[in-house]
């Protein structure tokens, strides 16, 4: 009898607790995410998005009003890679950002479900660590939330535009919602299966956030240095060269030849982020993709300058909107001679000393530091870890 009174017992109290206190050491399970992810998503021991190592000396962060959750990020991570968030399952945003270009593209233009980018996809490397929070070449996106869904609404990029005979974005939703892993995984985020434009969105910002890159050959010397522009004790004195050059401003005569001083890059490019001034106006570059017709001068943004090469200087691209210029050394050239081209009433007023075109009247010595500057800002972890990788089989 005393041993019956014990186990009735312990069976009311079982029934009496609350689950999770009673089962916290038994894993759930997650049988969908399970069969179509396998052992690259663990629901039950999640990757660290939230808690990454940020140096002390990076201070901007944009995404204050969306903070990234581990759990957030991976249903981020797997929307990010989905080509089922194509209205023909062809594209996903990983088509056009890829891992291994530090998330921008090889192609000039984009190719989307019905046609390709009217501009050059953008590096998504660091977009966290920025103070210019709106987002595509000409600002138009007022944040990375927004922005997130606007590819996907798009006719020619994913297609659910709801437009020119298109799906509608919620037609997409309804699609989502019928697959199995995306009720789980809604359900783990969010605590229901419902899937909103909004859960989509914040989970996919959480995710591009969360790609940063700070184990560069920069970032070890500026951990130990007092500030940008002392000598990092790492560098040769090409690099610091460099260094030096790309933060001095630069010193114009009246007819605007730099005559003193630096190149000026940090005025717009501002370390030790590297990411763009919000008041930066266009850069002299207004031409379109081949096939467009007229002028772009509405470019104001860029991606940061971290990554912008592989440490051995192998781009991850073009650069520019207009994906135009393919090396270092030409992207340098275009600033050493500004010229002012008809119709451009955006430019910034930094690269028209005078209101005239600055000419950096730059030397290979001078080009050949800035590159090697240029180099340092450049890590590796970015382009193989796993946790930003795709989690498709």
């Amino acid at each position: 009898m005393k041993h019956k009174i014990i186990i009735l017992a312990i069976t009311f109290s079982l029934l009496s607790c609350n689950k999770d206190d009673v089962y916290t050491s038994i894993p759930e399970t997650y049988p969908a995410v399970q069969a179509e992810f396998g052992n690259s998503i663990d629901l039950n021991n999640l990757a660290n998005y939230a808690n990454q190592t940020i140096p002390a000396y990076i201070t901007k962060d944009n995404g204050g009003l969306n903070p990234i959750s581990n759990k957030g990020a991976t249903l981020g991570r797997v929307l990010f890679y989905d080509k089922k968030m194509s209205i023909n399952n062809s594209i996903s945003c990983s088509s056009c950002h890829k891992q291994d270009l530090a998330f921008g593209d090889n192609s000039v233009a984009s190719t989307g479900v019905n046609g390709t980018t009217g501009r050059h996809s953008m590096r998504l490397i660091n977009t966290r660590f920025s103070g210019e929070s709106k987002f595509f070449w000409d600002e138009r996106a007022t944040s990375l939330e927004t922005q997130t869904t606007m590819p996907i609404r798009d006719h020619g990029e994913m297609g659910f535009s709801g437009t020119n005979g298109d799906l509608s974005f919620n037609d997409l939703i309804t699609k989502l919602s019928a697959i199995n892993y995306y009720k789980e995984l809604f359900k783990f985020v969010y605590g229901t299966e419902e899937i909103t434009e909004t859960k989509i969105q914040f989970a996919l910002a959480q995710f591009i956030r969360s790609i940063q890159s700070f184990d560069s050959k920069y970032d070890v010397g500026r951990a130990t240095a007092p500030n940008d522009g002392a000598p990092f004790n790492n560098f040769t004195a090409q690099e610091n060269q460099g260094k030096n050059l790309f933060l001095t401003p630069p010193t114009f005569n009246a007819t605007g030849v730099r005559i003193a001083g630096g190149l000026g890059c940090a005025g717009c490019h501002r370390a030790p982020e590297f990411d763009i001034d919000p008041n930066s106006r266009n850069n002299g570059i207004i031409g379109r993709i081949s096939g467009i017709g007229g002028i772009d001068v509405t470019n104001t943004r860029a991606p940061s300058l971290r990554d912008l090469v592989r440490i051995d200087g192998t781009p991850n691209g073009q650069m520019m909107h207009t994906g135009g210029i393919n090396t270092l050394q030409t992207a340098i050239g275009h600033y050493g001679t500004i010229n002012i081209a008809a119709g451009n009433n955006n430019l910034d007023p930094r690269l028209m000393p005078g209101g005239i075109g600055q000419q950096l009247n730059l030397t290979a010595t001078e080009v050949n530091a800035v590159i090697s500057f240029l180099r340092t800002l450049s890590g590796t972890d970015v382009y193989t870890n796993a946790k930003w990788s795709t989690p498709f089989n």
